[in-house]
């Protein structure tokens, strides 16, 4: 049985007690988080978000990348949501990782070139990069100022967050 057949009758359990249904589309905390993909880390259980709360927007490396940044102003502006958190991970599989090494790797596993992803947004200072983070998001013309944008490192090994200061 494939993982995909073991969700499927996972979600058949999963229905028999389904009472989310009424749910509004827009988020009750009027967050929404921009965080890693990680597999090792709940952020609605570590950062205490039930169903319903904020938006959760994942991606390799919790970066403001253009399609994250696209959900980030949909949440805003058809949503409702009024602050954003920007979460990045110790133990990133992206950190200290350089983006030339790995396309080199990809084009030689695959023997073929690809164009897209032009980036994989590698980083070796994880601060600096969530920084560069806030910063995109901060300064896209379609966020308003209003809205606050903090950032945080969540420490796998021990579940706590951290804030990091703009500089």
């Amino acid at each position: 049985m494939s993982v995909a057949d073991e969700l499927l009758l996972a979600n058949q359990q999963f229905v028999k007690n389904f009472n989310l249904g009424d749910l509004a589309v827009q988020p009750k905390r009027r967050l929404a988080v921009l965080a890693c993909m990680d597999s090792r880390i709940l952020f609605e259980r570590c950062l205490g978000l039930k169903p319903g709360d904020a938006h959760m927007i994942r991606n390799a490396g919790g970066i403001a990348t253009e399609d994250a940044i696209r959900s980030l102003i949909v949440s805003h502006h058809l949503l409702d949501t009024q602050e954003f958190i920007i979460v990045n991970h110790t133990d990133c599989g992206l950190l200290r990782v350089k983006e030339y090494e790995l396309r080199a790797h990809l084009t030689s596993k695959m023997n073929a070139i690809a164009s897209e992803p032009a980036h994989f947004y590698a980083f070796d200072d994880l601060e600096a990069n969530l920084r560069e983070q806030v910063r995109k998001v901060k300064s896209h013309p379609w966020i308003p100022q209003h809205i606050p944008v903090r950032g945080f490192i969540y420490d796998v090994k021990t579940g706590a967050l951290r804030e990091v200061e703009p500089t």
